[in-house]
């Protein structure tokens, strides 16, 4: 679980190895500027958490558009070779292997 601390900008710059702890045992630190937060420090395996929570959420998000669209009677379908091969039009290479 996650523990929050507050700080100011200048402890950032002043006292960075103690921030950096912080942060580095699954810590979060907002850090403020002129008293309102202004970013947040997680550390780099929380980062690349959140980087593929985003991205699965996005495939998910594009997931559902793909199954509106097919739910449409007026869908245009194309075989499998018409999608390999505006894909190797468009790239240029053999995208199947």
């Amino acid at each position: 679980m996650f523990t929050t601390y507050v700080k100011p900008s200048s402890e950032l710059r002043n006292r960075y190895a103690e921030i950096s702890g912080l942060v580095n045992t699954n810590n979060q630190v907002i850090i403020t500027n002129n008293g309102r937060a202004d970013i947040v420090l997680i550390n780099m395996d929380d980062y690349k958490k959140y980087e593929e929570f985003i991205h699965l959420r996005y495939i998910d998000e594009k997931l559902a558009e793909a199954e509106q669209a097919a739910a449409d009677p007026d869908a245009v379908w194309y075989t499998h070779d018409e999608v390999f091969g505006r894909l190797r039009d468009k790239y240029g290479y053999d995208v199947q292997g």
